[in-house]
């Protein structure tokens, strides 16, 4: 009973020492608790993975793109949200590739996590980091999901990428492990949560995108005379400079087309 005691007199004693803002918690601790009662309150797997990227945006400052990628059963990878199509186009490169951060950290048997400081000196993704530095990406920074449910043994990994070189550090890893962790407990405590659900959902940003980003760079190509891939290229530094997702753009200048153009350079 004693050392009960003795054990919350120096309790006391300690806490009565520290200064006010030692106690109170810090805003990484409040958006943290925030992001929690915002996910347990997420209707559909959308909603929750939406929800996360918005956070990873807000939380890891030098994140101008972020991403989840799934990992089937059948070892197909996919990207069900994403905070702009350029993000689709860098997890989709890997997928092809079969080489990169995200396929890297989504793999059971890959590491937790795949970080880049500088994308342009990286010897790991021969295909990949070219790519990657051609879409104008510095580094980035992938972390693995909690391996179970969605979808039964299927994995994944949350992925984020900097424009800036150097631009992602281990205090942003440890953000993201802590997003992904709560991701992954979100994940499987929505009911909704299926495989088919998640399938559904990136099958249908996939052709609505595809859509709208084709229409508009069928506008690029016939105004310049310019290929389908300068076209792109055009829509994609046009939306970095004006830091307007590539979809949004794309759906403005398709239904303005009269009115509009994208600068030259």
């Amino acid at each position: 009973m004693g050392s009960e005691q003795d054990w919350q007199r120096d309790k006391e004693e300690f806490v009565a020492d520290l200064e006010p803002e030692q106690l109170a918690p810090g805003p990484l601790t409040r958006q943290f608790a925030q992001l929690t009662r915002i996910l347990l309150a997420a209707p559909t797997v959308e909603d929750v993975l939406q929800r996360v990227l918005e956070a990873t945006t807000v939380m890891v400052p030098a994140a101008d793109l972020a991403s989840f990628t799934l990992l089937d059963v059948d070892g197909h990878f996919h990207t069900p949200a994403e905070t702009d199509e350029v993000a689709t186009e860098l997890d989709r490169l890997q997928y092809r590739f079969r080489e990169g951060p995200c396929v890297e950290a989504a793999d059971p048997g890959g590491p937790a996590v795949a970080i880049a400081p500088d994308l342009a000196a990286e010897p790991r993704w021969p295909r990949w980091a070219p790519a990657a530095t051609q879409l104008g990406m510095g580094s980035v920074l992938s972390t693995a999901l909690i391996s179970g449910p969605p979808s039964g043994e299927s994995s994944g990994a949350l992925n984020v990428y900097s424009r800036s070189r150097h631009g992602l550090d281990e205090a942003d890893r440890d953000v993201l492990l802590l997003l992904a962790t709560h991701a992954s407990l979100a994940l499987t405590a929505t009911d909704a949560v299926t495989r088919a659900e998640l399938q559904a959902a990136h099958l249908r940003k996939a052709i609505d995108g595809r859509d709208v980003i084709g229409q508009a760079k069928g506008i690029i190509m016939a105004r310049r005379g310019v290929s389908a891939d300068a076209a792109f290229d055009i829509l994609r530094r046009t939306s970095q400079d004006l830091n307007v997702k590539l979809a949004d753009l794309a759906r403005t200048l398709a239904g303005r087309h009269t009115e509009i153009d994208l600068p030259t350079r």
